[in-house]
């Protein structure tokens, strides 16, 4: 590999860069989790998490990666066997409803092309034929990762009521939270699913459970096992400041500071600049002359952009040129995209310079390739950054 000086450029959707702050909040001395101190932290921990989530209930947080929330989302609001509708929106969909099947939940998976969201028409179609209710629950991934496509949540909510159906909506915002415009309590949904590692900014090790009042009630009257991920104990703990198990205790310090440093910036600026930045990272490709994988515009993701390749030419060539060239880290291509996609993410710790850094790579990558891309996607994008 060729030698660089400097940062490396992380610049995959998440593990993302881990702000120096965050890094010195969680290098702390370890306190007890059982005393006063880390009571006082706990507290504080849960009441500024809820605003993130658009919430004014509990959010139960976990010591798991984003895959242990899923499971939480599943066993504590259904009973064994239950049934329940998924959509293939891309690979991180496909893989929550294999644990659900995985865990014996009859799952109804809708297919689809991996470009476009989970569409509320179909939401609404299946869930009015279900005249015996028989669906428990609907879930949604609000941003897949694997494709850079994010799916309307408020009308998925409004498909279900438009049915009068009773299922819960469980959404998983795993890189959507703290980086794309999310509302817990005003779209109704029942639980959020979210992990530490993207745009809370954090490294991996937290997830996390938004749960509503109605999850609760559900959660309470379910007949499956559950430990670990029950909400009951927690919820319960977690109103005196403290966990029924060990928890992340200097993840709760990194939380705590990446909390406060996106209050400083204000939530409706996060969401602007990682609008901004998706559009200026659209702009780029378009000029290059390739295409942006999600193909409804509704739909564009503000925390990555996934790029689709020319017929005749490898992602996974590019990404290794661009790392070792360059030292820079792009997503892969996951599932049916293998080869076919590379992923830019631009959420989290990130700023115009940053991903004018990153664009450059990506062009000097695509053209060391022998992909032939226009030269003019960089200012294409700039043009996007430019100050009004």
């Amino acid at each position: 590999m060729t030698t660089h000086a400097g940062r490396h450029f992380l610049q995959i959707p998440g593990p993302t860069n881990v702000p120096d702050r965050v890094l010195r909040a969680m290098s702390a001395p370890t306190i007890d989790h059982r005393g006063p101190e880390f009571s006082a932290l706990a507290r504080h921990v849960l009441a500024a998490v809820r605003p993130v989530f658009g919430t004014t209930g509990p959010v139960v947080i976990y010591p798991a990666s984003g895959t242990g929330a899923w499971e939480a989302a599943l066993v504590n609001t259904l009973d064994p066997g239950a049934r329940v509708l998924c959509f293939e929106t891309g690979h991180f969909a496909t893989l929550w409803q294999e644990m659900a099947r995985g865990l014996g939940f009859t799952v109804d998976f809708v297919p689809g092309d991996w470009r476009h969201g989970a569409d509320p028409g179909a939401v609404e179609e299946k869930l009015a034929a279900d005249a015996a209710h028989s669906i428990k629950a609907v879930c949604v991934v609000h941003n897949e990762t694997s494709t850079g496509v994010t799916s309307r949540i408020a009308e998925i909510r409004q498909a279900i009521d438009a049915a009068g159906h009773p299922a819960l909506l469980l959404v998983d915002t795993i890189s959507s939270l703290g980086s794309i415009d999310y509302r817990h309590d005003e779209w109704g949904v029942d639980v959020t699913v979210a992990g530490s590692q993207k745009g809370l900014m954090l490294p991996p090790g937290l997830s996390f459970n938004a749960v509503s009042a109605k999850a609760i009630e559900a959660s309470a009257a379910t007949s499956g096992a559950k430990s670990f991920w029950a909400w009951g104990p927690m919820i319960e703990a977690n109103q005196r400041g403290f966990f029924p198990y060990t928890p992340a205790t200097n993840l709760l310090y990194g939380l705590a500071e990446a909390l406060e440093m996106l209050r400083e910036e204000g939530l409706p600026q996060v969401f602007a600049r990682h609008a901004r930045h998706a559009r200026a990272t659209r702009a780029a490709v378009r000029a290059w002359g390739l295409e942006v994988l999600c193909a409804d515009e509704r739909e564009f993701s503000g925390s990555l952009t996934a790029v689709l390749m020319p017929v005749d030419h490898d992602a996974d060539e590019v990404r290794a040129i661009i790392l070792d060239r360059f030292d820079m880290s792009l997503g892969a291509g996951l599932g049916k995209l293998a080869g076919r996609i590379f992923r830019i993410g631009h959420l989290g710790h990130f700023n115009d310079l940053a991903l004018a850094g990153t664009l450059a790579g990506v062009q000097m990558g695509l053209a060391l390739a022998g992909v032939p891309v226009n030269p003019a996607g960089l200012n294409a994008a700039l043009d996007v950054l430019r100050p009004a």
